[in-house]
């Protein structure tokens, strides 16, 4: 999806020139926490910095993702209207956090992303 008036894009097939990391960066409210080059893309070229906060805010203060070691964020957009699913689960299957969010203007109907060892990234950057 291209947004013609600040020149934004964002589609899955970017996602392809992200096998590994140069940098890693920082979140200023979660400094425990770094993401890649990836993440940082999908934040800046789909205007979802929020993306990375809820998904760090998370990891920080839901006790069922304590001692996860790998977890697989998935954000689905919903048909019906401009909401979207956020879901959490253990690389396995298994759920271990969900919430439902009400408004998003995030340009892609799914993302999945990665967490281990403190870092988010996205798939292809495993």
């Amino acid at each position: 999806m291209q947004d013609i008036e600040n020149g934004k894009t964002l589609c899955e097939a970017d996602f392809r020139q992200f096998t590994g990391s140069e940098n890693w960066y920082r979140h200023a409210l979660f400094a425990k926490y770094r993401y890649t080059d990836g993440a940082r893309y999908v934040a800046k070229q789909g205007d979802a910095y929020w993306l990375l906060d809820k998904i760090f805010a998370c990891q920080s203060c839901v006790k069922a993702l304590e001692g996860e070691g790998f977890t697989v964020w998935e954000l689905t957009l919903d048909k019906e209207g401009n909401g979207a699913q956020l879901v959490c689960t253990d690389g396995n299957g298994n759920k271990l956090y969900g919430e439902k969010i009400l408004y998003t203007d995030f340009p892609l109907n799914r993302i999945e992303l990665y967490f281990q060892n403190g870092t988010l990234f996205l798939p292809s950057e495993y």
